[in-house]
């Protein structure tokens, strides 16, 4: 696959990953590299906020799935996401003189990035907070503890399935 293939291969996933979060209620934060990064929540209450990550997840995987037959059945590679989700606080603002942009951070932010590095192709590594605030609503894998610089021993979950 050539750059320009590529990148336009990821210009047709993030662009649809936009339509799917914003469907949901979810802020696209950046793209990096082949990493998208979104939040939700703000002036929501936190079980409200999860389930619309979770909503525009679960449609990410889907896309996903129905994008990548396409690509075989045409001999092109197949593209795969883990997804790792952590709730919790953090800071947002806009930084920049020249060319703004808008950023979060905060230890909520690096224990989601380290349910997307500890997870799996094709699904969705959830950590214990998260966990705690849907487990009455989907079934979930138990995964064992990573540690996270600043969060210590996180249990994580593979989202499974919902229970209605």
């Amino acid at each position: 696959m050539s750059p320009e293939e590529l990148v336009a291969d990821l210009h047709e996933a993030f662009s649809a990953f936009d339509e799917i979060v914003a469907k949901h209620g979810v802020e696209k934060i950046k793209t990096i590299g082949d990493a998208y990064m979104c939040a939700a929540g703000l002036g929501d209450d936190p079980k409200a906020a999860t389930r619309k990550i979770i909503a525009a997840a679960k449609e990410i995987q889907s896309f996903l799935n129905d994008w990548n037959a396409k690509r075989k059945s045409s001999g092109r590679p197949e593209f795969h996401a883990r997804i790792g989700i952590h709730t919790g606080p953090v800071v947002a603002g806009v930084v920049g003189k020249r060319k703004f942009a808008y950023d979060i951070w905060g230890d909520t932010v690096n224990v989601a990035a380290r349910m997307e590095s500890a997870g799996k192709a094709g699904k969705i590594n959830i950590s214990t907070k998260t966990h705690q605030l849907l487990k009455d609503d989907f079934r979930f894998e138990p995964r064992g503890k990573i540690s996270i610089k600043n969060a210590g021993e996180v249990e994580m979950y593979f989202l499974e399935e919902s229970r209605s």
